[in-house]
């Protein structure tokens, strides 16, 4: 037997804006199934402990053009939700060249919030699937992008050799 302490929710959202940008919006909660004592008060159980929210505009090369991030349900309330702006720092970087250590340079440790920085780690691949949305898998005279970019999609492998003979080099 088991019983359910704690639940995770994390969503990314991708959206395709009028303006020729795209828009990723990041949602996750932290929820107890039992009244869960903090030093700032009780949150009782099904209560978010934590809820934070991120929208992260960027461009069809994956330059990031803005940064929204707002903390809504927190431990502490008066500090952990007046980090958000700062996450602005991040406008500029390219979410496939290095977004992970520049985001880890910006907001690691106490330069930020662990839960939103934790949030934005997957923003690359979330990008990636929000722009797959609007390509064929083959598109395009140059290798495709998802080729040897993880272990299935290894230009030496059995996958590469059946659905694109031409990248495959066995």
């Amino acid at each position: 037997m088991r019983r359910r302490l704690h639940t995770r929710r994390v969503t990314y959202e991708g959206f395709a804006r009028d303006d020729g940008l795209f828009d990723i919006e990041a949602h996750l909660t932290d929820v107890k199934d039992q009244d869960y004592a903090l030093l700032t008060g009780v949150r009782k159980a099904g209560d978010p402990v934590h809820e934070m929210h991120v929208r992260v505009t960027f461009d069809a090369a994956c330059n990031i053009k803005a940064i929204e991030a707002t903390t809504e349900r927190m431990p502490y309330p008066g500090a952990c939700d007046r980090i958000g702006p700062a996450y602005a720092r991040l406008v500029g970087t390219n979410l496939l060249a290095g977004f992970r250590k520049a985001l880890h340079d910006a907001m690691g440790g106490v330069k930020g919030c662990t839960h939103i920085t934790e949030l934005l780690g997957y923003l690359p691949t979330a990008a990636v699937q929000t722009l797959a949305s609007l390509r064929l898998e083959n598109e395009g005279p140059g290798k495709p992008f998802q080729l040897d970019r993880c272990h299935a999609l290894d230009t030496r492998g059995p996958v590469v050799h059946q659905f694109y003979p031409q990248w495959h080099r066995g």
